[in-house]
Protein backbone atom coordinates (compact mmCIF):
# COMPACT_ATOMS: atom_id res chain seq x y z
CA UNK A 1 0.00 0.00 0.00
CA UNK A 2 2.94 2.14 0.77
CA UNK A 3 6.54 1.77 -0.50
CA UNK A 4 9.36 4.66 -0.29
CA UNK A 5 12.93 4.52 -1.24
CA UNK A 6 15.43 7.17 0.05
CA UNK A 7 12.14 9.73 0.72
CA UNK A 8 14.30 13.13 1.41
CA UNK A 9 12.73 16.37 2.31
CA UNK A 10 14.58 20.38 2.95
CA UNK A 11 14.13 23.36 3.11
CA UNK A 12 15.86 26.74 3.36
CA UNK A 13 16.42 28.64 6.54
CA UNK A 14 18.13 31.64 5.52
CA UNK A 15 21.22 30.43 3.86
CA UNK A 16 21.24 27.09 5.71
CA UNK A 17 18.93 24.04 4.65
CA UNK A 18 17.61 22.03 7.49
CA UNK A 19 17.55 18.23 6.15
CA UNK A 20 13.77 17.50 7.69
CA UNK A 21 13.25 14.19 6.51
CA UNK A 22 16.92 11.85 5.65
CA UNK A 23 16.30 9.10 3.32
CA UNK A 24 12.88 7.23 4.34
CA UNK A 25 12.65 3.46 3.22
CA UNK A 26 9.25 2.24 4.41
CA UNK A 27 7.19 -0.53 3.23
CA UNK A 28 3.14 -0.62 4.77
CA UNK A 29 1.38 -3.87 3.69
CA UNK A 30 -2.55 -3.72 2.70
CA UNK A 31 -4.72 -3.99 5.84
CA UNK A 32 -1.81 -2.83 7.78
CA UNK A 33 -2.54 -0.41 11.18
CA UNK A 34 1.74 1.50 11.50
CA UNK A 35 1.89 3.77 13.87
CA UNK A 36 5.01 6.91 13.24
CA UNK A 37 5.93 7.66 16.75
CA UNK A 38 8.72 10.63 17.47
CA UNK A 39 9.11 14.11 19.54
CA UNK A 40 8.38 17.09 17.85
CA UNK A 41 10.25 18.45 14.95
CA UNK A 42 11.38 14.55 14.52
CA UNK A 43 10.16 14.05 10.80
CA UNK A 44 6.80 12.58 11.53
CA UNK A 45 4.32 15.17 9.95
CA UNK A 46 7.02 15.70 7.11
CA UNK A 47 6.74 12.00 6.02
CA UNK A 48 2.83 11.89 5.97
CA UNK A 49 2.54 15.63 4.24
CA UNK A 50 4.85 13.80 1.30
CA UNK A 51 2.84 10.77 1.48
CA UNK A 52 -0.30 12.25 1.13
CA UNK A 53 1.12 14.25 -1.74
CA UNK A 54 0.47 18.12 0.40
CA UNK A 55 3.97 18.20 -0.12
CA UNK A 56 6.14 17.00 -2.75
CA UNK A 57 9.41 15.48 -1.86
CA UNK A 58 12.88 16.88 -2.32
CA UNK A 59 14.51 13.37 -3.14
CA UNK A 60 13.94 9.95 -2.93
CA UNK A 61 10.65 7.93 -4.50
CA UNK A 62 7.03 7.39 -2.98
CA UNK A 63 4.31 4.85 -4.28
CA UNK A 64 1.33 5.38 -2.35
CA UNK A 65 -1.64 2.95 -3.14
CA UNK A 66 0.10 2.06 -6.44
CA UNK A 67 0.77 5.82 -7.55
CA UNK A 68 3.82 7.96 -7.50
CA UNK A 69 3.27 10.81 -5.21
CA UNK A 70 5.02 12.97 -7.66
CA UNK A 71 3.66 12.18 -10.66
CA UNK A 72 0.46 11.86 -10.26
CA UNK A 73 -0.53 13.56 -6.60
CA UNK A 74 -4.24 14.04 -7.64
CA UNK A 75 -4.56 9.80 -8.29
CA UNK A 76 -2.95 9.64 -4.47
CA UNK A 77 -5.62 11.92 -3.43
CA UNK A 78 -8.20 9.93 -5.04
CA UNK A 79 -6.87 6.74 -3.26
CA UNK A 80 -6.37 8.36 0.12
CA UNK A 81 -8.36 9.21 2.66
CA UNK A 82 -6.70 12.18 5.59
CA UNK A 83 -7.93 12.99 8.65
CA UNK A 84 -5.69 16.05 9.86
CA UNK A 85 -5.21 17.66 13.41
CA UNK A 86 -7.83 20.21 13.21
CA UNK A 87 -11.65 19.71 12.34
CA UNK A 88 -12.17 19.17 8.61
CA UNK A 89 -15.74 20.20 8.33
CA UNK A 90 -17.12 23.84 7.87
CA UNK A 91 -18.67 24.92 11.35
CA UNK A 92 -21.41 27.27 9.57
CA UNK A 93 -22.74 24.27 7.71
CA UNK A 94 -25.14 21.22 8.56
CA UNK A 95 -23.44 18.09 9.22
CA UNK A 96 -25.41 15.89 6.20
CA UNK A 97 -24.75 18.64 3.31
CA UNK A 98 -20.82 18.66 4.01
CA UNK A 99 -20.85 14.39 4.14
CA UNK A 100 -22.52 14.91 0.57
CA UNK A 101 -19.98 17.99 -0.48
CA UNK A 102 -17.77 15.68 0.16
CA UNK A 103 -18.83 12.64 -1.66
CA UNK A 104 -19.54 15.10 -4.84
CA UNK A 105 -15.86 16.43 -4.54
CA UNK A 106 -15.20 12.71 -4.89
CA UNK A 107 -17.20 11.80 -7.79
CA UNK A 108 -20.00 10.28 -6.36
CA UNK A 109 -23.61 11.12 -7.68
CA UNK A 110 -25.49 12.67 -5.06
CA UNK A 111 -27.96 9.68 -4.20
CA UNK A 112 -24.70 7.56 -3.61
CA UNK A 113 -23.17 10.67 -1.75
CA UNK A 114 -26.55 10.62 0.64
CA UNK A 115 -26.38 6.78 1.09
CA UNK A 116 -22.63 6.42 1.91
CA UNK A 117 -23.16 9.54 4.52
CA UNK A 118 -25.95 7.73 6.01
CA UNK A 119 -24.41 4.37 6.55
CA UNK A 120 -21.32 6.07 8.04
CA UNK A 121 -23.24 8.11 10.40
CA UNK A 122 -25.10 4.90 11.52
CA UNK A 123 -21.73 3.53 11.93
CA UNK A 124 -19.85 6.47 14.05
CA UNK A 125 -23.18 7.39 16.10
CA UNK A 126 -23.81 10.25 14.46
CA UNK A 127 -27.62 9.05 13.10
CA UNK A 128 -30.03 11.76 13.57
CA UNK A 129 -27.75 14.68 13.60
CA UNK A 130 -28.09 15.29 9.37
CA UNK A 131 -29.68 18.59 10.30
CA UNK A 132 -27.34 19.85 13.01
CA UNK A 133 -25.13 22.59 12.34
CA UNK A 134 -21.29 21.94 12.73
CA UNK A 135 -20.49 23.95 15.42
CA UNK A 136 -23.02 22.81 18.08
CA UNK A 137 -21.42 19.41 17.79
CA UNK A 138 -19.11 18.45 21.00
CA UNK A 139 -15.24 17.90 20.22
CA UNK A 140 -15.89 13.93 20.10
CA UNK A 141 -18.51 14.23 17.21
CA UNK A 142 -16.69 16.70 15.29
CA UNK A 143 -13.35 14.21 15.21
CA UNK A 144 -15.99 11.09 14.36
CA UNK A 145 -17.30 13.17 11.45
CA UNK A 146 -13.79 14.37 10.43
CA UNK A 147 -13.76 10.39 10.26
CA UNK A 148 -16.77 10.63 8.09
CA UNK A 149 -15.53 12.84 5.63
CA UNK A 150 -12.30 10.57 5.12
CA UNK A 151 -14.24 7.45 4.29
CA UNK A 152 -17.09 8.84 2.41
CA UNK A 153 -14.97 7.57 -0.80
CA UNK A 154 -14.06 4.49 0.48
CA UNK A 155 -10.42 4.64 0.34
CA UNK A 156 -8.34 1.53 0.73
CA UNK A 157 -5.67 3.93 2.96
CA UNK A 158 -6.70 6.19 5.94
CA UNK A 159 -3.92 8.82 7.29
CA UNK A 160 -4.59 9.58 10.40
CA UNK A 161 -2.67 12.58 12.14
CA UNK A 162 -2.98 12.63 15.75
CA UNK A 163 -6.82 12.25 15.37
CA UNK A 164 -7.74 11.78 19.05
CA UNK A 165 -5.07 14.82 20.77
CA UNK A 166 -7.78 17.53 22.86
CA UNK A 167 -10.16 14.57 23.60
CA UNK A 168 -11.15 13.64 26.81
CA UNK A 169 -9.90 9.53 27.55
CA UNK A 170 -13.75 8.64 27.00
CA UNK A 171 -14.08 10.34 23.82
CA UNK A 172 -10.50 9.05 22.52
CA UNK A 173 -12.24 4.96 23.61
CA UNK A 174 -15.26 5.56 21.80
CA UNK A 175 -13.15 7.03 18.95
CA UNK A 176 -10.68 4.29 18.44
CA UNK A 177 -13.75 1.89 19.00
CA UNK A 178 -15.19 3.36 15.80
CA UNK A 179 -12.23 3.00 13.70
CA UNK A 180 -11.29 -0.18 14.53
CA UNK A 181 -14.51 -1.45 13.71
CA UNK A 182 -14.79 -0.03 10.48
CA UNK A 183 -11.27 -1.14 9.75
CA UNK A 184 -12.52 -4.47 10.67
CA UNK A 185 -15.53 -4.06 8.47
CA UNK A 186 -14.15 -2.46 5.57
CA UNK A 187 -10.13 -3.92 5.45
CA UNK A 188 -8.68 -0.45 5.66
CA UNK A 189 -4.78 0.32 5.70
CA UNK A 190 -4.16 3.04 8.49
CA UNK A 191 -1.08 5.13 9.19
CA UNK A 192 -1.69 6.98 12.26
CA UNK A 193 0.65 9.70 14.00
CA UNK A 194 0.13 10.01 17.79
CA UNK A 195 1.42 11.82 21.11
CA UNK A 196 -0.10 9.10 22.87
CA UNK A 197 2.08 5.96 23.36
CA UNK A 198 -0.53 4.08 24.87
CA UNK A 199 -2.98 4.17 21.49
CA UNK A 200 0.61 3.34 19.46
CA UNK A 201 1.58 0.27 22.22
CA UNK A 202 -2.15 -1.34 22.15
CA UNK A 203 -3.54 -0.63 18.14
CA UNK A 204 -1.16 -0.64 16.38
CA UNK A 205 0.42 -3.86 14.65
CA UNK A 206 3.66 -1.90 13.69
CA UNK A 207 5.66 1.07 15.59
CA UNK A 208 7.71 2.93 12.89
CA UNK A 209 10.38 5.31 15.34
CA UNK A 210 11.66 8.57 13.38
CA UNK A 211 14.27 10.80 14.88
CA UNK A 212 15.96 13.19 13.06
CA UNK A 213 14.37 13.07 10.06
CA UNK A 214 15.20 9.04 9.81
CA UNK A 215 13.61 5.58 10.86
CA UNK A 216 15.25 4.09 13.76
CA UNK A 217 13.63 1.66 14.83
CA UNK A 218 10.62 -0.53 13.16
CA UNK A 219 8.88 -3.86 14.59
CA UNK A 220 5.93 -4.58 16.86
CA UNK A 221 5.96 -2.96 19.82
CA UNK A 222 5.99 -5.80 22.29
CA UNK A 223 9.24 -6.88 20.19
CA UNK A 224 10.55 -3.28 20.09
CA UNK A 225 10.06 -3.51 24.06
CA UNK A 226 11.69 -6.82 24.72
CA UNK A 227 14.57 -5.96 22.26
CA UNK A 228 15.39 -2.27 23.36
CA UNK A 229 14.12 -2.15 27.25
CA UNK A 230 13.09 -5.48 28.95
CA UNK A 231 11.04 -5.85 32.23
CA UNK A 232 12.33 -3.98 34.99
CA UNK A 233 12.54 -6.17 38.56
CA UNK A 234 12.69 -4.50 41.67
CA UNK A 235 13.19 -6.25 45.25
CA UNK A 236 14.07 -5.13 48.44
CA UNK A 237 16.17 -7.18 50.47
CA UNK A 238 17.78 -6.89 54.21
CA UNK A 239 21.40 -5.16 53.53
CA UNK A 240 23.02 -7.66 55.04
CA UNK A 241 21.74 -10.33 52.55
CA UNK A 242 22.66 -7.95 49.31
CA UNK A 243 25.45 -9.35 47.99
CA UNK A 244 24.18 -12.83 48.25
CA UNK A 245 21.20 -11.54 46.59
CA UNK A 246 23.38 -9.46 43.96
CA UNK A 247 24.66 -12.61 43.26
CA UNK A 248 21.59 -14.79 42.24
CA UNK A 249 20.34 -12.14 40.67
CA UNK A 250 23.35 -11.44 38.35
CA UNK A 251 22.14 -14.56 36.50
CA UNK A 252 19.29 -13.34 35.63
CA UNK A 253 19.84 -10.05 33.80
CA UNK A 254 21.70 -6.16 33.80
CA UNK A 255 21.92 -4.48 37.21
CA UNK A 256 20.74 -1.00 36.36
CA UNK A 257 20.20 0.56 40.41
CA UNK A 258 20.83 -0.55 44.02
CA UNK A 259 19.97 1.86 46.87
CA UNK A 260 20.15 1.31 50.41
CA UNK A 261 17.54 2.70 52.70
CA UNK A 262 17.20 2.04 56.02
CA UNK A 263 18.60 -1.12 56.83
CA UNK A 264 17.08 -2.33 53.28
CA UNK A 265 18.58 -2.48 49.69
CA UNK A 266 16.66 -2.09 46.71
CA UNK A 267 18.13 -4.20 43.75
CA UNK A 268 16.43 -3.13 40.20
CA UNK A 269 17.46 -5.56 37.13
CA UNK A 270 16.85 -5.46 33.78
CA UNK A 271 15.70 -8.66 32.88
CA UNK A 272 13.18 -10.41 30.01
CA UNK A 273 9.93 -12.33 31.00
CA UNK A 274 9.81 -10.36 34.59
CA UNK A 275 6.35 -11.64 35.30
CA UNK A 276 7.73 -15.56 34.31
CA UNK A 277 11.11 -14.82 36.18
CA UNK A 278 10.27 -13.17 39.13
CA UNK A 279 8.96 -16.42 40.83
CA UNK A 280 12.35 -18.00 40.26
CA UNK A 281 14.07 -15.27 41.59
CA UNK A 282 12.43 -15.20 44.54
CA UNK A 283 12.58 -19.09 45.40
CA UNK A 284 16.03 -18.82 44.42
CA UNK A 285 16.98 -15.70 47.20
CA UNK A 286 14.49 -18.09 49.35
CA UNK A 287 16.89 -20.84 48.70
CA UNK A 288 20.35 -18.84 49.53
CA UNK A 289 18.45 -17.65 52.78
CA UNK A 290 17.67 -14.40 51.52
CA UNK A 291 13.88 -12.67 52.27
CA UNK A 292 12.76 -10.83 50.13
CA UNK A 293 10.96 -7.46 51.46
CA UNK A 294 8.75 -6.42 48.49
CA UNK A 295 8.74 -7.17 44.97
CA UNK A 296 7.06 -5.88 41.69
CA UNK A 297 7.82 -6.18 38.57
CA UNK A 298 7.43 -2.81 35.81
CA UNK A 299 6.80 -3.46 31.85
CA UNK A 300 8.32 -1.47 29.75
CA UNK A 301 6.98 1.14 27.70
CA UNK A 302 7.71 2.45 23.99
CA UNK A 303 8.85 5.81 25.95
CA UNK A 304 11.66 3.17 27.44
CA UNK A 305 12.25 2.24 23.74
CA UNK A 306 13.20 5.58 22.44
CA UNK A 307 14.92 6.10 25.64
CA UNK A 308 17.33 3.61 25.14
CA UNK A 309 18.05 4.16 21.73
CA UNK A 310 18.58 8.16 22.24
CA UNK A 311 18.62 8.94 25.43
CA UNK A 312 15.65 11.16 25.45
CA UNK A 313 12.48 11.19 26.21
CA UNK A 314 9.39 10.64 23.51
CA UNK A 315 6.62 12.07 25.33
CA UNK A 316 4.77 14.74 24.48
CA UNK A 317 5.77 18.43 25.53
CA UNK A 318 9.57 17.53 25.25
CA UNK A 319 11.90 20.23 23.52
CA UNK A 320 11.54 20.05 19.53
CA UNK A 321 14.74 18.76 18.60
CA UNK A 322 14.79 21.11 14.87
CA UNK A 323 13.19 24.59 14.07
CA UNK A 324 10.17 24.89 12.09
CA UNK A 325 11.44 26.40 8.00
CA UNK A 326 9.20 28.45 5.47
CA UNK A 327 6.09 27.68 7.40
CA UNK A 328 6.57 23.80 7.60
CA UNK A 329 6.60 21.15 10.39
CA UNK A 330 10.21 19.52 10.31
Amino acid sequence: MIHTEALTRTFRSGKDTVEAVRGIDLDVAEGELVAFLGPNGAGKSTTLRMLTSLLPPTSGTALVAGTDVVADPAGVRRRIGYIGQKDGAGHSYRVGDELVMQGRFYGLSKSESVERGRQLMASLDLAGMENRKVSTLSGGQKRRLDIALGLIHEPPLLFLDEPSTGMDPQNRANLWEHILRLRAERGTTIVLTTHYLEEADTMAERVVVIDHGRIIADDTAEALKAEQAGDHLWLSVPAEDADAAVQVLARAGEQLERTPAAGTVGLRYRVAHGTGTLPRLVLALHDRGVTVAEASVRRPTLDDVFLNLTGRSLREGGPALTTTTEGQPA
